[in-house]
């Protein structure tokens, strides 16, 4: 919703202000779909030839996730550090073997059906039944769980970077763009030098309108959207460092309910629950 704000924001200040000065709009309308074309098209195809089939892919599913808020609020964060206090509070009271059917088939387990938000996210529940399972395996010890987590949140936000990188470039090469399409205007005007006055001065403002749609492009649209898909990707990488921060405070032998300090301290503040407000929501009942 805001995405569609901020850009209704940008048209009509650019446009207002335009209109404003006097401007004339039949030289735009007259020159922009062709500029468009130019610039829309040379931009897709330097999209196709800088990126892989996987990146290329993981980017048009990306787009429409960016049209919608964050899915990253303070009652997720709950859901999950409800989920996580209930296991490790089964696998303390109960032994770690308690949870193996649990992790093992996380789809058919009531514990993980309680929190159908968290258990709807499979990347998610991957990485936390992953580390789970090693817990109970109890091959390794926390300095190697923590360096497989680290090596994992790594990649994770290395691929998940790929279409923020993608949208990036294409918002960066979008003036350059501009000037190609301004500079095959210049082009055809001075292939109509002998024309009269009147009528180079619309095909100059015409080839001009290239560089102005190039620059709007970038700086107005594509540009704001890249800088969003960025501070998601951080987001999801975020909610990660939680479970690992979690989980290895577990590792190392502190209660659960200590465990999930160690998790909500990772979290950003506009998000992290109140100390008071998890222990009440994970114990089920208000805090005081």
């Amino acid at each position: 919703m805001f995405v569609l704000a901020g850009y209704l924001v940008v048209i009509g200040c650019v446009l207002g202000g335009y209109a404003l000065a006097g401007g004339n709009f039949g030289v735009l309308l007259h020159a922009a779909p062709h500029e468009l074309f130019v610039i829309g098209g040379a931009a897709t195809g330097a999209f196709l030839v800088g990126n892989s089939t996987k990146t290329i892919k993981a980017t048009l599913r990306y787009l429409p996730t960016l049209l919608r808020g964050s899915k990253y609020t303070k009652a997720r964060y709950l859901a999950l550090m409800s989920l996580l206090y209930a296991v490790l509070v089964k696998a303390r009271k109960d032994g770690m073997m308690a949870i193996e059917a649990d992790v093992e088939k996380p789809q058919d387990s009531a514990l993980f059906k309680k929190y159908p938000l968290i258990a709807a996210d499979h990347h998610l529940m991957e990485f936390i039944t992953d580390y789970l399972r090693m817990m109970v395996s109890g091959n390794l010890n926390a300095h190697e769980i923590e360096n497989l987590m680290d090596n994992e949140i790594d990649t994770h936000h290395h691929e998940a970077a790929g279409p923020v990188h993608a949208i990036q470039a294409v918002g960066d090469a979008l003036p350059a763009f501009g000037i190609v399409a301004a500079v095959l205007g210049v082009v055809k005007t001075m292939a109509s030098v002998g024309a009269s006055p009147a009528v180079l001065g619309q095909m100059i403002a015409g080839a001009l309108v290239g560089t102005f749609l190039g620059i709007l492009l970038a700086y107005g649209f594509v540009t704001p959207l890249a800088q969003l898909a960025n501070q998601k990707v951080d987001e999801s990488t975020k909610e990660l460092q939680c479970v690992k921060a979690t989980l290895l405070a577990s590792v190392q032998g502190y209660a659960p309910v200590v465990a999930l300090e160690f998790g909500r301290k990772v979290l950003y503040s506009t998000e992290r629950p109140g100390f008071s407000e998890l222990e009440g929501h994970v114990k089920g009942r208000k805090a005081a």
